[in-house]
């Protein structure tokens, strides 16, 4: 049986993402986003599943940096999963006892209304995920009362939910994104997402303006962009963008190509369906016919045939 390797422990949101985006396979836990990507690279499983943005918190920094370095791996599908949250203790708890709480740093920003309006005096601790929050306050001697979690945690970990849906919206999405090592990609089905990461090539006015540029004149929406930090010293930075369509597509193809000619290197992380399904509006004069017409048109001009 494949296998893909996931955040866990066993109780994750992301584990949720898995057997939905891949029922058939089996689903290996992972202590990080790290730890699955690594599993994923050094052929430990056939892919990973790991969060890539959620609708409140925003970009998940870790999978960012994690694509952007080390091995190439690409995505190949997304899922949009809605996300409650519950507070979970043992068996007895009751909320005036609860003044250690433990979860992931992103579920107690999307949950600060509820720890502020109903735990006023509990102290959170940051977790490695929601449910190795619920984990920690299952074992014995634990110095934690109580978990924001994914309700499934507690039922894996023998925890009773004391409040549901706690978080300060009830809309709340997460982007999950699987990944497999570099191959075929999926074909295009016209409501697509493409993926990459650019390295800028110096620093100097405009930098960023001349790299939207390129998709800009060819009529290719951004879905999202984000400046991660090299490493290198303040002030360097690359790019993650996220752009509709696919790269088989010829505005896709020539954004990207325009955009490698003025970054040091670009990473392609890949072209794969939406999970919303939304297909781009695209602009007059930016379809494959354009393109094949315009090439064909210059290479009788080329060619003297004017």
């Amino acid at each position: 049986m494949s296998k893909l390797a996931y955040l866990g422990p066993r109780g994750t949101f992301c584990e949720a993402a898995l057997r939905l985006l891949a029922p058939e396979v089996e689903g290996v836990p992972c202590a990080n986003v790290s730890a699955a990507l690594e599993a994923a690279r050094h052929g430990l499983t056939q892919g990973a599943v790991v969060p890539m943005e959620n609708s409140v918190e925003g970009a998940i920094t870790q999978t960012l940096d994690e694509l952007a370095w080390g091995t190439p791996l690409l995505i190949t599908g997304e899922l949009l999963l809605p996300v409650e949250f519950s507070l979970l203790v043992r068996p007895g708890t009751e909320l005036a006892q609860i003044k250690r709480v433990t979860t992931h740093p992103a579920a107690h920003t999307q949950c600060r209304g509820f720890v502020e309006r109903e735990l006023p005096g509990a102290v959170v601790i940051a977790a490695a995920s929601t449910a190795a929050a619920a984990q920690e306050v299952a074992a014995p001697a634990s110095p934690y009362d109580a978990a924001i979690s994914p309700a499934i945690a507690g039922e894996y970990y023998g925890l009773v939910e004391i409040a549901s849906n706690i978080g300060d919206r009830s809309d709340t999405v997460t982007r999950f994104i699987r990944v497999s090592p570099p191959g075929p990609l999926p074909e295009p089905t016209g409501a697509d997402r493409t993926s990459l990461v650019a390295y800028l090539q110096n620093d100097h006015p405009g930098a960023l303006l001349e790299m939207l540029n390129e998709f800009a004149v060819r009529g290719v929406n951004l879905t999202r962009i984000e400046s991660r930090p090299t490493g290198d010293g303040i002030g360097h930075y690359f790019f993650h963008f996220d752009c509709e369509g696919h790269v088989s597509e010829a505005r896709v193809g020539e954004a990207i190509s325009g955009l490698r000619r003025l970054s040091s290197d670009i990473r392609f992380l890949g072209s794969f369906p939406r999970a919303d399904a939304v297909a781009p509006q695209v602009k007059r004069g930016t379809t494959d016919a354009d393109f094949a017409e315009a090439a064909d048109w210059l290479g009788r001009v080329r060619a003297g045939r004017v």
